[in-house]
């Protein structure tokens, strides 16, 4: 069998540990050879496809964050008007089966071509932990280790100056990242976009906080965080031709508002893409890894129109319809749970 596999969308650690493993797991297991396409799916439409051998060159991949075929993001209408010609490119290149690697984005595009009669097996990748009907994906434990240790060091500097330090993490729909981010770096307060945010009430723990001796507070924001209605004024960011809407700096409009109403200084750190990079966590190189070596024996089995997912300690197959029915939210009793911590 000739498997080709991209990777689409963001960067995230752990893609490389996939490439790897499908790599591997396909020499090794079924005499069978790998085909990386470039660049995501703008790659596979331009025909950029480099061989992938199970050399020490793969074997080291493991290590690095990023991904050593590229990534990128494709217009949907550009994806579907160009159905035909990916066809005629895998056709060309002698491609039994094909192993996208991305986010909700990505396995649509997968589900578009399953549902086209391309032999298809999605491997779930987001930084955000948000596809659906799977535990969680890897990138996601990196990501909050990174923003873990940052909160940690914002602690000892925000007592020292008696400041309120609000920490800005990834997550434009959903809050996994923050929630649990600011769970295990002891946040005094965390901000979801699945919860709506009171800015009085955020303020008022603040105070609370120093009217009682503490020096100094901490509090997480998702990019992707709203006020309930009426509550805030914030600017509105503008929509890209993906249709994903800009952030305009949540974390430090709270900053502004707390600050206005408590007269405290309030400093904001906005993580960013700190969050993708580097090297990935175990956690994420064991799950990636999983991923990869279930992937090439789906594609071996026959079993195309699926994508791979975690089930508790099981990696499972569940069909490309259950990954981009909707997105994973943060339910409201994890947040209810976290906010045992307020204050």
């Amino acid at each position: 069998m000739r498997i080709a596999t991209l990777t689409s969308g963001g960067d995230c650690p752990g893609l490389n540990a996939v490439i790897r493993g499908i790599v591997r797991t396909a020499s090794a297991e079924f005499g069978s050879t790998v085909v990386g396409y470039q660049d995501g799916w703008q790659g596979l439409l331009e025909d950029k496809r480099v061989q992938l051998y199970d050399d020490e060159n793969i074997d080291r991949i493991l290590l690095r964050g990023g991904t050593i075929l590229g990534t990128g993001r494709l217009h949907p209408d550009k994806f579907r008007a160009g159905i035909d010609r990916v066809k005629a490119n895998l056709a060309d290149a002698g491609i039994d089966a094909l192993i996208p690697i991305g986010g909700e984005g990505t396995l649509k595009g997968a589900k578009w071509l399953a549902d086209n009669g391309v032999p298809v097996v999605g491997v779930p990748k987001t930084i955000d932990n948000d596809v659906n009907n799977t535990d969680y994906t890897f990138g996601f434990d990196t990501a909050v280790s990174v923003a873990t240790d940052a909160i940690d060091r914002l602690h000892t500097t925000a007592e020292s100056h008696n400041r309120v330090m609000i920490v800005e993490v990834m997550g434009r729909h959903v809050g996994w990242i923050a929630l649990h981010a600011g769970m295990a770096g002891g946040a005094h307060y965390t901000v979801i976009p699945e919860v709506p945010f009171d800015i009085a009430e955020i303020a008022k723990a603040m105070e609370r906080r120093f009217q009682l001796g503490e020096k100094y507070g901490i509090i997480v924001v998702a990019e992707g965080a709203t006020p309930k209605e009426g509550t805030m004024n914030v600017s509105e960011g503008e929509v890209d031709q993906f249709g994903h809407r800009t952030f305009t700096g949540m974390g430090q409009q709270i900053a502004d508002e707390i600050h206005q109403r408590l007269g405290q200084d309030v400093r904001t750190t906005v993580l960013g893409h700190i969050q993708r990079g580097g090297t990935p966590t175990a956690f994420d190189r064991v799950l990636a890894t999983r991923y990869g070596v279930r992937a090439a024996r789906a594609c071996h089995e026959g079993d195309f129109g699926s994508c791979v997912a975690l089930h508790g300690e099981n990696i499972e197959m569940i069909r490309l319809d259950d990954a981009v029915d909707t997105l994973k939210q943060v339910p409201v009793q994890r947040y209810h749970t976290a906010q045992a911590m307020f204050g």
